[in-house]
């Protein structure tokens, strides 16, 4: 088996400290539903098979930064979610 390249092992890093950013998002319960889901549903993105890193981390900043102009997310989600979007837009192929 070949070992990991420098770039996959960060890359997979990366990943990883975007989505324990995100899991504390879709833990509490005072951020609003509909924006958990969302997070919910990046983290999936990240943790499935298909695709590339960056493939991956695009697509969960897609779905994040549809969701940080919602008027009903408190500041300190939206402070969290602008951190997980900088950490996956460090990731490339």
């Amino acid at each position: 088996m070949k070992p990991k390249t420098k770039r996959v092992q960060e890359n997979e890093e990366k990943i990883k400290n975007a989505i324990n950013v995100m899991q504390i998002i879709a833990n509490d319960n005072t951020t609003p539903r509909n924006i958990r889901k969302a997070v919910k549903d990046a983290i999936d993105r990240l943790t499935g098979t298909e695709g590339t890193p960056g493939v991956k981390a695009a697509t969960a900043i897609h779905i994040l930064d549809e969701i940080s102009t919602d008027p009903n997310m408190p500041s300190y989600s939206r402070l969290r979610i602008w951190n997980a979007v900088s950490i996956l837009e460090a990731i490339k192929d």
